[in-house]
């Protein structure tokens, strides 16, 4: 794909302190500014100047690639991340930095959530859902995640995630819970109570507004007290166990197709890997990319090479390109995210032995 967007005329001026900012309007007035050549394509590029509050900008400054030094590995990072590819396996076949590669990845995460906020379905939700936590872990075993996932019962599309720390459980020797509790006296236990916030925040999120939901999910004890917390749902919930055999007549199929793809597509969840993720964050910028792929992009079954999910649901029309997803660089003033969903935008979402992980504050590309 050539990163090749510029608009006619300037859409809307990027300033978010700017009255035409958010409001589009006839009687916004923006002047040509000159222009200046790069060496990559496009290598004119048009400057802008608003008359309004004066900030100057580009056709540069609304596209995904904006204050990018390698754009052209936008669409090549974005498939490999959905290629089962590790960031060191990916900067080898570019010939880059891992840290490139990670800095290409955390701007296509923070694209794919804005994406997906501004494309997800609005109102009540129109067909049973799916509820399950996708286990991995992070920095070292000893840091269990879970990220909770809801897809649809009938379009299985991907509605959105959540994740919550846990501790390390299951059968260990002597050491490795002595090694454990070090651990936890060093950098805190995590919540208990984690995935029964984590899990409320998530359908707060996908159903504000007080409606009917039937609502599928496993025996986990932490998933009634959850549903508790969300008065303004009426809930049907029905308890599927999880050593179901996992087949298309299983209540939980769409969600367990979920996490089989989460697995084969994600090199960072693969079982007895050394490309797992060292942050949390990291984790759920990767699964926002698979997010928009499998809802907007791939096929909903492919041996039929059939629609979308978001097509099943009225979404979208076609299948999504890539270059479509990419088209335009997304603002989140202009797009607001839940508050939940911001965390990882902004990159605050903290991992216990990491504690001085990069957060997202550039002035400009933010």
């Amino acid at each position: 794909m050539t990163d090749t967007f510029a608009p006619h005329a300037p859409p809307f001026c990027p300033n978010p302190r700017c009255d035409f900012h958010r409001l589009a309007s006839t009687h916004w007035r923006v002047h040509r500014d000159g222009c200046f050549t790069r060496r990559r394509p496009p290598h004119r590029v048009q400057r802008y100047r608003c008359l309004h509050c004066r900030r100057h900008f580009s056709d540069q400054t609304f596209r995904v690639s904006y204050w990018l030094k390698r754009p052209d590995l936008l669409p090549r990072v974005f498939h490999r991340l959905l290629g089962c590819s590790g960031f060191r396996q990916i900067a080898r076949e570019f010939g880059v930095s891992p840290t490139t590669v990670l800095t290409h990845a955390a701007r296509l995460g923070r694209h794919c959530l804005l994406f997906h906020e501004r494309e997800r379905p609005r109102g009540p939700l129109t067909e049973p859902v799916v509820l399950d936590g996708f286990e991995s872990f992070e920095y070292s075993q000893y840091w269990p995640t879970s990220f909770h996932v809801v897809a649809g019962a009938r379009s299985h599309f991907f509605y959105g995630f959540t994740d919550s720390e846990c501790r390390r459980r299951g059968r260990m020797t002597e050491r490795q819970r002595r090694r454990r509790a070090r651990l936890e006296a060093l950098h805190g236990r995590p919540d208990p109570r984690s995935i029964e916030r984590e899990v409320a925040q998530l359908f707060s999120i996908l159903a504000p507004e007080p409606q009917a939901l039937d609502l599928d999910s496993d025996d986990h004890r932490a998933y009634p007290r959850a549903l508790a917390r969300l008065p303004h749902l009426s809930i049907r919930h029905r308890v599927t166990s999880s050593r179901r055999v996992r087949t298309p007549e299983n209540p939980l199929f769409p969600v367990n197709l979920l996490d089989l793809l989460i697995r084969h597509g994600s090199a960072n969840h693969k079982r007895e890997t050394i490309a797992f993720s060292k942050r949390r964050q990291s984790a759920a910028e990767r699964l926002a990319v698979l997010l928009v792929w499998r809802n907007y992009m791939k096929s909903f079954s492919e041996r039929k090479r059939d629609g979308s999910p978001a097509m099943r649901l009225g979404l979208q029309s076609g299948r999504l390109e890539l270059r479509e997803v990419l088209g335009e660089r997304l603002f989140p003033s202009r797009i607001r995210l839940p508050h939940r969903w911001m965390e990882y935008y902004r990159r605050t979402t903290r991992t216990r032995q990491i504690p001085r992980g990069g957060e997202h504050r550039l002035s400009y590309a933010f």
